[in-house]
């Protein structure tokens, strides 16, 4: 089961054919503590055997430093490889801890250029808009993204963290790709307005965070369990009686993991892959390994096949979780929709 290849998706009405799942890479250099540079460059190429070929970053992960860790596998694999970055979260000189939402177009045309130079590429597949600047309007910062590629420097578009109605307006200046948002059992809220929006106007879904940083797949129950400098210990989620409330939530999935032999995470990539038949649209995943085997048995999930009644035990979860995804959600959608 984990020698066989996944299947693919197109990236929106016309954007690039990918696998099925694709991969995030924020782990192996940024946010989730040590990383073990050797295994993350094995990680990358197996999952390129197993049929992964999105492969996301962002200039923000450690600050430029997982765009130019990845530069060397794009190379080797220009034209296997679909690149998806990001820009707009800026981190200030004077103090590298914080992040600052920039959508204007000449921080965008700065940042691309920058990214280009980190990745070594003549043109990124896939650039995303990080996060929203609501002091610009969406229809200028979009513009100037599709300036790049009319100047060739970007091949297609995606956001990140929007509304339907943003979507729906930065659609109407140059076609978006993809979007990519949190979505998984325990974060469902873009299916309200989002997803419907997407399927309308032939968007793909990216989900980030399937795993629920992990906390789905059972390896650890509390936040305080994790390195000092993984950024986990700051979520609500993972700490004090929320992480309690939530680690009893996972015996649902559990019951399904047995019936299917399979791991808690490959329940819950299971439930997010299936989102695609369910919804009517792609839908991408894009779980972060840092392990060869974590690699394997991601793309195993998405063979999983759940019954209806199956997708009925999992669908209450979400409710019940307690708190929120950030501790501070200005840096979502959330308050927007």
């Amino acid at each position: 089961m984990t020698d066989g290849r996944i299947t693919t998706a197109r990236l929106g009405d016309n954007g690039p054919e990918v696998g099925v799942q694709g991969l995030g890479c924020m782990g192996m250099s940024f946010a989730y503590g040590p990383a073990d540079a050797d295994a993350s460059r094995a990680t990358l190429e197996r999952a390129l055997e197993l049929g992964v070929t999105l492969y996301d970053t962002a200039d923000a992960y450690g600050a430029g430093e997982n765009e130019r860790f990845l530069s060397p596998f794009f190379k080797a694999h220009r034209d296997e490889v679909v690149i998806a970055t990001k820009f707009a979260l800026s981190i200030p000189a004077d103090d590298p801890t914080r992040r600052v939402i920039r959508n204007d177009p000449p921080y965008i045309r700065q940042a691309v250029e920058a990214s280009l130079k980190r990745l070594d590429v003549d043109a990124i597949d896939l650039y995303y808009m990080h996060r929203r600047d609501v002091n610009v309007p969406i229809e200028e910062s979009v513009g100037t993204m599709a300036d790049l590629v009319r100047e060739g420097k970007v091949k297609h578009l995606g956001l990140s963290e929007v509304t339907a109605d943003e979507l729906r307006a930065a659609h109407a200046v140059h076609p978006i790709a993809a979007v990519q948002s949190e979505w998984s059992l325990f974060s469902r809220d873009i299916e309200t307005h989002v997803v419907p929006a997407a399927r309308d106007l032939g968007v793909a879904l990216v989900p980030y965070s399937p795993l629920g940083r992990g906390f789905l797949t059972g390896s650890f129950a509390r936040a305080e369990e994790l390195s000092s400098d993984d950024f986990r210990r700051q979520q609500p989620r993972f700490t004090g009686d929320n992480a309690t409330a939530n680690a009893t939530l996972l015996e649902l999935i559990r019951t399904v993991a047995k019936a299917h032999d399979a791991s808690l995470g490959q329940i819950a990539l299971a439930w997010v892959q299936q989102q695609a038949t369910i919804r009517d649209l792609p839908v991408i995943p894009i779980p972060g390994t840092r392990k060869p085997s974590r690699a394997e048995e991601n793309t195993a999930a998405t063979r999983i096949i759940l019954t209806d009644e199956q997708l009925d035990l999992l669908d209450g979860i979400a409710a019940q979780v307690a708190g929120n995804r950030y501790a501070d959600m200005t840096f979502t959608s959330a308050g927007r929709e």
